[in-house]
Formats: C-alpha cells, structure tokens, sequence
C-alpha cells in the first residue's frame, strides 16, 4: 500500500484553498454555514465550515462527531474526513468500505465550535460545552429533508440522541465508537463495532428514497 501524505488531505494549501473556493459558490453548503455563522456570533468561539464535497443540505446521512481536534487551524477550518491524521483516515476507510456515497453524508460535530486554544492538547469537551453545542442540533436537522440516518460516533455525540428524537422522532440513529486511532487501535471489536454501524446505515439507505 502507497505511504505518504494523502493527496486530497487538506494539510495541503493548495487543496484547502481549492476547497474554500468550492465553499464560496457551493448552494448545497451555504445554509449550513450561515448557521455555523449564527453559531460564532451566539458562542465567540470558530466554527468550521462543511466540507462542499460531502452532501451539505442534500445529504441522507449525518455523521456526528464530537468536537473539532486541536490541529483544525482556527482559520479557514472545513469539518472533513480530508483531515489528516488517523481519524481522517479511518473515516475514509469505513465509508469507504460500507459503499456510502461521498454525496450522502454530512460531517457535523455535537460541539461544532474549536474549544482548544491555539496550541493546546487535545481535551474532551466539558458538559456544559456539550450541552450549548447540542442545542444546535435541531437548528442543523431543519436543514436537512432529504435526511435519513443519523449515526453518532464517540460518547459525547451519543449524548445528541434524545435532542435527535425529539426533533425527529422517525429518523434512525445509531452509535458507534469514534473513529479515531486513541480508539481503533484498542481492540479488535472497535473497529468490528465501526463497521457494523456504517453496514447497517449503509443499508438504511438503500432502503429509502434517494
């Protein structure tokens, strides 16, 4: 298997200046970031934008993350499986693996601002900051019809369930561990749970209207 950086990671300037580019003309893109702008006014705290290849408003499933990590730059942030790094790539592997289209999904996280200053290590998020993000939940799913499946990966966006219910008490959700290496690489059952999960979305989606 070829080692190396991964060409589309957005570590690369060139790819994430591409990839802005996209966020400034993509249509399916623009109301979830009008809502992370609502997000930075309400919190003072950045908020990354979705990545303009995933789904945005058109997506079928979103994939809830718990916060951005501490190597997301403060600026010109994008919440992507392009990332680089192992959860990057473990997110890539999965999908990949479970046949679910890049167009389908959303990346989202249940605290959606950056709670790590500058160069700080990497911390989980505190109850309170999990509870102010999940308040935007409901916010994110309105703009969302074509929205089928929502899977929660790691246990603070396990804690998005009951918030998900209430606003749409038909939408499936699952839970999963989340993807990132810390977790994967404890134990075999890990990733076994993983992609279990991501079959079982994958076949929800089959199963509904496109």
């Amino acid at each position: 298997m070829p080692r190396g950086p991964y060409a589309g990671a957005l570590s690369n300037a060139t790819e994430l200046a591409a990839r802005q580019a996209l966020l400034d003309t993509a249509a399916h893109t623009a109301p979830i970031r009008a809502l992370a702008w609502r997000i930075r006014e309400a919190t003072g705290r950045p908020v990354p934008d979705p990545d303009p290849l995933d789904g945005g408003v058109e997506a079928r499933l979103l994939l809830l993350l718990e916060t951005p990590g501490p190597r997301m730059s403060h600026e010109h942030a994008i919440v992507s499986r392009d990332k680089s790094g192992g959860t990057g790539a473990n997110l890539r592997r999965f999908l990949g693996a479970a046949g679910i289209a890049r167009g389908d999904t959303l990346i989202w996280n249940a605290v959606p601002w950056i709670i790590h200053a500058p160069g700080a290590l990497n911390r989980a998020p505190r109850m309170a900051e999990l509870r102010a993000g999940l308040e935007f939940i409901p916010a994110l799913l309105e703009l969302m019809p074509c929205l089928r499946v929502a899977v929660l990966a790691g246990r603070f966006a396990a804690a998005a369930e009951p918030v998900i219910h209430a606003a749409n008490a038909a939408l499936p959700v699952l839970s999963m561990p989340h993807p990132s290496p810390t977790y994967v690489c404890t134990s075999p059952a890990i990733p076994a749970r993983i992609a279990a999960v991501l079959d079982e979305a994958a076949a929800l989606l089959r199963g509904a209207p496109a």
